[in-house]
């Protein structure tokens, strides 16, 4: 089977030797210095500073969402959720889930996010953080990040900013776009297994709301992962396995360089749009998009089916959507093991499927 699936993603061969070897113990002071080096190289790779603070969460993405809202807010606050799809609309269910207050901004599918939007919406409205899925990985847009951190910084709000899909695929830097808390998963851009997820958090939103607030979990309390952290562990027994394979990942990505990585996913992802192009029946949304992956709309046949043949068929795994989107559009990733080779390899077998529909 070829993945270009969402994740887990295709996965690199280093990444597949370590994932191959034996779990050691863990409560040892050499997993310890193994952490510790982690997080140094992750802040590197954030565009963060030491004084962020990660949590290293053995749960999926939408865990960690859920601990960074009700870790850093509770009902004295509101929030401004981006509601643009599945993903977008899971902060919205996580707030009403904690009785966080908050208010979305809702944006139907092909309607972009604009900056006119944001203040409208926001006129003569106070808010305590804007909550956002920077890539709507549901329907492939892509939200202007720098637009978002200037409205932020003009409200003086926190900004807070799942990146699980975006994060090694389009230009990221913490700091330099003040973000305060940074979501991220193992099984996208990092190409790792599943079953990590990560919460890089600013000194100020720490100090001023994690340390304040007592949050409705034991297992997901932030202060009990900073404090375990000062040793190189975490609370509770982590993912071992795939902590390692994130350690491996993160040497290679600081060997190769950040910017050596964004550009070669900008470039397989812009060579299979241009290709994309040749083929009959297919189209691309006009919103913008990020790196990670491309969404595909077919003009009259059903993408499920296209998605199932090419599954069962031809060996071939795409990311399906859901909902209203189900029988639209199928997603093709970009990030993980990719190369221009697969790309030419895809669109033959995608004109294969659709003559075959």
């Amino acid at each position: 089977m070829r993945y270009f699936s969402l994740g887990p993603v295709a996965m690199f061969p280093s990444t597949l030797e370590v994932a191959g070897l034996q779990v050691p113990y863990f409560r040892t002071p050499e997993f310890s210095d193994i952490m510790l080096e982690t997080d140094s190289m992750f802040k590197k790779c954030l565009g963060t500073c030491d004084d962020t603070k990660i949590m290293y969460l053995t749960a999926s993405g939408t865990a960690a969402m859920e601990a960074t809202l009700f870790n850093c807010f509770d009902g004295r606050d509101k929030l401004l959720v981006i509601d643009g799809g599945i993903f977008g609309h899971r902060f919205v269910q996580i707030c009403e889930k904690f009785d966080i207050p908050f208010e979305a901004l809702q944006l139907s599918f092909g309607e972009v996010l604009t900056v006119e939007k944001l203040e409208s919406f926001t006129q003569d409205k106070n808010y305590t953080a804007l909550v956002v899925n920077i890539h709507e990985t549901s329907t492939g847009q892509l939200y202007d990040g720098g637009m978002l951190s200037n409205f932020c910084r003009t409200k003086g709000i926190y900004f807070v900013v799942d990146a699980i899909s975006s994060f090694l695929a389009d230009p990221y830097d913490m700091d330099s776009w003040g973000i305060d808390a940074t979501i991220l998963s193992s099984q996208k851009g990092l190409a790792l297994g599943p079953g990590m997820s990560f919460v890089a958090l600013s000194k100020r939103l720490f100090e001023e709301r994690v340390m304040q607030i007592s949050p409705p979990s034991l297992y997901f309390d932030f202060k009990e992962y900073a404090l375990d952290f000062e040793r190189g562990q975490t609370p509770y027994t982590p993912a071992v396995r795939v902590a390692l394979e994130l350690n491996d990942m993160l040497k290679q990505l600081l060997f190769e360089g950040m910017d050596a990585r964004l550009t070669h996913v900008r470039t397989v992802a812009s060579d299979f749009r241009m290709k994309l192009k040749d083929v009959d029946g297919v189209g691309i949304p006009t919103f913008p998009l990020s790196n990670a992956a491309t969404p595909i709309l077919f003009d009259a046949l059903n993408a499920s089916e296209i998605y199932t043949f090419l599954k069962e068929k031809r060996g071939i795994c795409l990311t399906p959507c859901g909902g209203d989107l189900r029988n639209v559009m199928v997603r093709v990733a970009h990030i993980g093991n990719h190369t221009i080779e697969e790309n030419n390899l895809l669109i033959e077998e995608l004109s294969l499927a659709l003559e075959k529909a």
